[in-house]
């Protein structure tokens, strides 16, 4: 169907058509996700379908529609520059509107969210195609996107301590991997909101917080002397995300209990990282962490 046709079930608030069954609705939808036409993809396809599990059209078929988008998380995955990432980007925010569906109103396993949680978490980590803004495609935004699934994730009453565990090790992990990407379309930022979301969950204790902190400090702390090689492709996303971090914490709202002791540990952190804007020489919380290999 052309876009005209989504065109109108907008404009009439969108409702669900009924001249089509929803199987064949979902699945054109589906194929729109990855379509390189931002009208197409981010206008129409997205709203439908996240509005549509927002109102519980899919109440009954959540299960298959999320495996479907988890699916569309490994569609060409590695590959880079192609249109292909935006299939995998934006099955990664449906998959998010799923899980956010079932904390709302309980309708799926939790084996299966997850199984689900696991999907993202894997997708996110091997994702290569990191651009921000396409010209002429509009968003990809795979970082983004998939800090927003995880923050959904984080939020699920399925996850405890363990996992939300898990979900800060993926946030550290995808800041920390090598790259000749900087961040900069607000990644840093959407990373923080799910970091954030884990925070409120008040379940990670703050000896286990302070270290993950660290790790991530002593990146940050630690350009690349390798030679040849841009020292900032190493420490400003690590940085980045910490400055981001300790903005949602001191100025958010909804704020965990461990606020308060984490803040000091960042503000410790960004100290090290911006000795040369600061002049702060103090000793580190910890003497014991160095910067993992890169």
């Amino acid at each position: 169907m052309s876009g005209s046709y989504w065109e109108e079930v907008h404009a009439t608030g969108l409702a669900v058509p009924s001249d089509r069954p929803l199987d064949e609705l979902t699945a054109e939808l589906t194929r729109m996700l990855g379509d390189p036409d931002p009208q197409l993809r981010d206008a129409l396809a997205y709203p439908t379908l996240t509005t549509w599990i927002a109102r519980g059209v899919y109440d009954d078929l959540l299960s298959g529609l999320g495996d479907g988008m988890a699916a569309g998380l490994t569609v060409d995955l590695g590959e880079t520059d192609t249109d292909t990432v935006f299939r995998r980007s934006f099955s990664a925010l449906v998959l998010g509107a799923c899980i956010a569906r079932d904390n709302s109103r309980p309708l799926v396993a939790g084996g299966k969210i997850l199984e689900w949680g696991d999907r993202i978490a894997t997708w996110l980590l091997r994702e290569r195609d990191l651009r921000g803004f396409v010209p002429g495609k509009g968003w990809a935004h795979a970082m983004a996107h998939g800090a927003d699934a995880l923050g959904s994730l984080a939020a699920s009453p399925h996850l405890s301590t363990p996992e939300l565990t898990v979900v800060l090790d993926v946030v550290a992990d995808r800041i920390l991997a090598r790259s000749d990407t900087v961040l900069v379309h607000g990644e840093p930022d959407r990373l923080a909101s799910a970091t954030v979301a884990v925070l409120r969950r008040n379940l990670v204790p703050l000896s286990v917080l302070e270290p993950w902190v660290n790790r991530i400090g002593a990146v940050a702390a630690t350009p690349s002397t390798a030679a040849g090689r841009d020292p900032y492709l190493v420490t400003a996303n690590a940085e980045s995300f910490l400055r981001a971090l300790y903005l949602q914490l001191a100025l958010g709202t909804r704020q965990p209990e461990v606020r308060h002791d984490l803040l000091l540990v960042i503000v410790d952190a960004l100290k090290r990282s911006n000795v040369q804007h600061l002049g702060y020489s103090g000793p580190s919380r910890r003497t014991d962490l160095a910067p993992p290999p890169l």
